[in-house]
C-alpha cells in the first residue's frame, strides 16, 4: 500500500480548504519566539519545548545577555543555565541539552549552526520538530513540516491524519500542503490552535472551518 493511500477520504480537499481559511486570518504568520538569528531560534525553540512561547521570551532576553552565542554558552556551568531557564520547566535536561548543542555547534560546525536537517537532528536536544523550526525561521529552508501539539491536534481533528505520531502527521501533510506553504502552514496552525482549536473546548460554533471539519459534521441518518 502507498503512503499517499493511507490518508484519510478527502484529505486533501479539506486540506486545500484549511489552507485557503488559514491565510484569510493570518495573512502575516510568524512565530512568537523572539530570536536575532540561528543559534537564538534554536535555543528559544529548544525552551519552548512543554512550554509557552511568552514564558521563553522573559527568560532569553537575560539568557542571550550572558550568553549571546554557542561559545560563549560552552562556557557557563550546568548550574547557572539552569538558574536562568528555571521558569521555563524541565530545566534539567534543556540545560544538558542546551549545553551538549553547544558544544557540538562548536567542535563539530565552527560555531555556526548547520543548515541541513541531518546535521541539525545530531545536535542534543534537536529532533524533527525543532529543526524544521530552525530551517524554516533563519535560513528560509522548508525541509519538513513542523509538528507540534498544536499542528498535531489539528491535523487530526480536521481529517487530514489517521496518526498521532508526529514523524507519520508530518509525512501526511508533507502530501498535502505545497512545499512553499510548509513553515507558513506551522505558523498559522500553532496560531489557530491558540486562538481558536483549543485542545479542551474548541470554538467550533465560531470557526471558519465548521462546515468541513469532521469534528463538526452532524451524525448520518441511522447513527446513535
Amino acid at each position: 500500500m502507498s503512503k499517499q493511500s493511507s490518508l484519510p477520504r478527502g484529505a486533501l480537499r479539506r486540506a486545500e480548504a484549511v489552507l485557503e481559511a488559514l491565510k484569510a486570518r493570518y495573512p502575516r504568520p510568524a512565530t512568537h519566539l523572539v530570536a536575532e538569528n540561528a543559534w537564538q531560534l534554536l535555543v528559544a525553540t529548544v525552551l519552548a519545548a512543554q512550554c509557552t512561547d511568552a514564558r521563553v521570551n522573559t527568560v532569553t532576553p537575560e539568557l542571550f545577555r550572558r550568553w549571546p552565542d554557542a561559545a560563549r554558552l560552552m562556557q557557563a556551568s550546568q548550574e547557572e543555565l539552569e538558574a536562568v531557564i528555571r521558569p521555563t520547566g524541565f530545566y534539567h535536561s534543556k540545560a544538558r541539552n542546551l549545553l551538549g548543542a553547544a558544544r557540538r555547534v562548536c567542535e563539530v560546525y565552527g560555531g555556526t549552526v548547520p543548515a541541513r536537517l541531518d546535521e541539525l537532528i545530531t545536535l542534543p536536544g534537536v529532533a524533527r520538530k525543532t529543526a524544521n523550526v530552525v530551517l524554516f525561521g533563519a535560513f528560509g529552508i522548508n525541509e519538513g513540516l513542523a509538528v507540534d501539539t498544536h499542528v498535531k491536534r489539528i491535523s487530526y481533528r480536521l481529517g487530514l491524519t489517521a496518526h498521532t505520531d508526529p514523524v507519520d502527521v508530518e509525512q501526511d501533510l508533507m502530501q498535502l500542503f505545497p512545499r512553499a506553504e510548509w513553515g507558513d502552514v506551522n505558523h498559522r496552525m500553532v496560531w489557530f490552535g491558540r486562538d481558536v482549536c483549543h485542545a479542551r473546548n474548541p470554538r467550533c460554533t465560531t470557526c471558519e472551518m465548521a462546515g468541513f471539519c469532521p469534528r463538526c459534521e452532524p451524525p448520518r441518518p441511522g447513527r446513535a
